[in-house]
């Protein structure tokens, strides 16, 4: 699948881009939007913790750059999952009338936000720099997590985008999960704040694994292969929903321009 996928990469990149073209098209500001919204939100919680609660470093790292850190990831995790559920049913004019790789318009979607989320990196690494941070191998880390984010979005991308062409409400089921991915991943809370019977509990979150990833990638000297229990079950996780799918993906096709 993936050697098939790097033999349409000139196609998926156009497409990529004609997608964030579109989707800000007839706007002012244009694509600027991508980043007005998650900036302002970074922003708002900077002054409540830092301006008004004054809250204090954690393990040593300023606040506001610990959180930035968890929140771009979530960023680009949350952009994937909600623009990519319609993706199917967005282009059904390609699933009816045109010869088209059906497959690669997942792979668009997703994409597309990866290049808003390597502008936020950029972001992330000026005020990484700012606070007197220098830059080192350990930081190279983040491409693997980066790569671990791009497997997990894939996997269910595929399922909810070929499930909501049958199914409408897998679009409110995905805005719901995500908005609960959110509060339920330690990414403006810290996991010593819950009971540690809850830890693991916490920890089958597959966000929880990249979240950890990125700090870790900027803020520790610890290596991927320092935790092999969560590497292996995030891995596993992937496995099972990429399976599963591709199995309703190559089951559901024949009936998509029934449907659509």
């Amino acid at each position: 699948m993936v050697q098939k996928l790097l033999s349409y990469y000139y196609l998926i990149q156009e497409l990529s881009s004609k997608e964030l073209r579109q989707r800000y098209y007839g706007s002012f500001f244009g694509i600027i939007w991508a980043f007005i919204h998650p900036l302002i939100m970074v922003s708002i919680l900077w002054f409540v913790f830092q301006i008004g609660f004054r809250s204090v470093p954690i393990d040593e790292v300023p606040f506001i750059l610990w959180l930035i850190a968890g929140m771009i990831p979530w960023f680009f995790i949350s952009d994937a999952l909600s623009n990519g559920v319609s993706v199917i049913s967005d282009n059904s004019y390609l699933v009816k009338k045109v010869v088209f790789k059906i497959a690669l318009l997942p792979i668009v979607r997703i994409l597309s936000a990866l290049k808003i989320h390597g502008i936020f990196l950029i972001i992330l690494f000026i005020i990484y720099l700012s606070y007197g941070y220098t830059l080192s191998a350990s930081n190279l880390q983040i491409l693997y997590y980066i790569t671990c984010s791009i497997a997990l979005t894939t996997s269910i991308v595929y399922i909810s985008s070929t499930l909501y062409v049958f199914f409408k409400d897998i679009g409110q089921v995905i805005a719901l999960l995500t908005q609960l991915g959110f509060w339920l991943t330690p990414i403006f809370w810290i996991l010593k704040m819950v009971p540690e019977k809850y830890h693991f509990v916490i920890k089958l979150n597959p966000v929880y694994y990249i979240v950890e990833g990125y700090r870790i990638s900027l803020f520790s000297s610890e290596k991927i292969w320092d935790h092999p229990n969560l590497t292996l079950y995030f891995w596993f996780f992937i496995v099972i929903t990429a399976f599963l799918g591709r199995f309703l993906y190559k089951k559901l096709k024949p009936h998509f321009a029934d449907v659509l």
